[in-house]
């Protein structure tokens, strides 16, 4: 049942659409750079990959960085006139260290990789304006940074440094900007931010936080609901949300049963509202997390296994749509 206090306008919608999807295309063996260097997917393989999220109607997809292999989704794209439109990402590293509040951050940051980090930080949001005015009938809105705010992160910038650079996108570009952060950073520190994006782009991981499926939809209802009602006047885009088929940390939760649950109780819903919704996420990413737990739940959001094949949520799916 949709809550008659949390409701919005079809033109809040990012493109129109409810239905969109985060994509990142590395594949088995494949990786962004960590340090030593990026193995990104081919040409081909990134092609394959949209053609089967157009298959599954999606055609708003979020890209996270502004990139090498950003930038050839949106040239591949453009040359094969596909269907699809982008949320472009800008990723911002540490600018100050948060070893004190994030678990896995053991030491402080050293110094000259903060002064680094700022100077790609610069050569990143250049990157991404260029792409965002060359590709301006395919990006549809850009996100500075990715939870670079909330208190647990390990790239963490100050609230005065994201300003900043949503003000110099803002200056350049014609699409909407915002940028991407957990719900709860919203409510409690995010009002001079609100103030500077176009509109709020939210996290909520049911999952994540140890509820029940019986609980995830009503759960991330209420956590947008308290964002609404802290930062009114504000289009609200669920920029990450999901499930996860398989972890260790919430072994009793994460299935694909409970994945499809969710995605189809969470559309519905979002159709009911007018809510942008990107369900985190297409593909299985097994690069990601501590590289000796294969269980991991970081390596398992994907509504499609990393060989690309279905899982339960989208077997069936063109017959389902017929039906």
């Amino acid at each position: 049942m949709v809550n008659a206090e949390y409701q919005q306008n079809t033109t809040d919608l990012l493109d129109g659409k409810v239905k969109a999807i985060a994509y990142s295309g590395f594949r088995e063996g494949q990786h962004p750079d960590r340090g030593e260097g990026a193995v990104n997917p081919s040409e081909a393989e990134i092609l394959e990959d949209l053609r089967i999220l157009i298959a599954h109607d999606f055609n708003l997809i979020r890209l996270y960085d502004s990139g090498e292999n950003s930038a050839m989704t949106l040239a591949l794209i453009e040359k094969h006139k596909l269907p699809i439109t982008v949320l472009l990402g800008m990723w911002l590293d540490a600018e100050i260290s948060n070893h004190e509040g994030c678990p896995w951050l053991h030491e402080p940051i050293p110094a000259d990789e903060l002064s680094t980090n700022k100077i790609k930080n610069a050569q990143e949001v250049a990157r991404g304006i260029e792409l965002a005015n060359r590709y301006k009938d395919i990006v549809v809105a850009i996100n500075v940074g990715n939870e670079a705010l909330v208190d647990w992160n390990d790239h963490m910038v100050t609230l005065t440094a994201m300003v900043s650079y949503v003000r110099q996108v803002k200056a350049a570009v014609g699409q909407p900007v915002t940028t991407a952060d957990n719900y709860e950073w919203w409510i409690q520190d995010g009002a001079p931010l609100a103030a500077e994006v176009d509109f709020l782009g939210v996290h909520t991981y049911p999952v994540w936080e140890n509820k029940p499926i019986e609980e995830g939809l009503s759960y991330t209802i209420e956590n947008i609901e308290r964002v609404q009602q802290a930062l009114p006047g504000k289009p609200i885009m669920i920029l990450e949300g999901g499930w996860a088929t398989t972890s260790t940390e919430f072994s009793g939760q994460s299935n694909e049963a409970n994945q499809t649950r969710y995605f189809d109780e969470i559309y519905d819903w979002a159709e009911k509202t007018n809510t942008t919704f990107f369900f985190f996420e297409a593909f299985d990413e097994p690069w990601k997390g501590d590289p000796s737990n294969a269980q991991g739940a970081e390596k398992h959001w994907g509504i499609f296994f990393v060989d690309r094949s279905p899982k339960q949520v989208m077997q069936g799916y063109q017959v389902k749509k017929a039906g």
